[in-house]
């Protein structure tokens, strides 16, 4: 009876992911073997359903979701990627910022990628990204750009990475003093 109440919760929760939009279903779950494909934080990722677990295949040719420090310096310099660092105002004041980087708070993230590009600028003082734009977000220690990320992908932005170091890293390897 225990197994029959699991089976049925897990492939209950593999088509709540796929009604939401957060797993695309290549296959329909009717058999006790499902396959579904997994296209998240630019990974494809294949979830296997074999009636007693979840098992976590994925393909390491995919380009990586994390920017190293040089690869972030470049990216602000050549201009081709929009930094977002997604920490509190008062963190910026406090603590510095990345220059070149456009400040939109996680909380305000997913309300912001779907404002109109003039509002988006008026309102966070730098251009919006475009859906197909590659976006890089940053924050303290790397964990609220982790989490930004996850919102920007949930909302079609395919171009999605993260700075796992945040502002830590940066300031330590730029040599800023911050308050303690």
């Amino acid at each position: 009876m225990a197994l029959n109440v699991y089976s049925r919760l897990t492939r209950s929760f593999v088509r709540v992911l796929a009604s939401r939009s957060v797993i695309p279903v290549t296959r329909p779950l009717t058999t006790s073997s499902c396959w579904t494909h997994l296209r998240c934080l630019q990974h494809i990722r294949v979830i296997r359903y074999d009636g007693a677990s979840l098992r976590n295949f994925s393909s390491s040719s995919q380009p990586s979701i994390d920017v190293s420090y040089e690869q972030l310096k470049k990216l602000l310099v050549s201009r081709s990627s929009v930094v977002i660092d997604v920490r509190e105002p008062w963190e910026l004041r406090e603590y510095g910022n990345i220059q070149g980087s456009v400040n939109v708070p996680l909380g305000q993230l997913n309300g912001a990628l779907q404002l109109k590009p003039d509002e988006f600028k008026e309102k966070y003082g730098g251009d919006m990204p475009s859906q197909s734009q590659n976006i890089v977000f940053t924050c303290l220690a790397g964990v609220r750009s982790k989490t930004a990320l996850e919102t920007a992908v949930s909302l079609g932005y395919t171009k999605v990475q993260h700075f796992p170091g945040g502002w830590q890293e940066w300031a330590e390897r730029e040599l800023i003093q911050t308050k303690e």
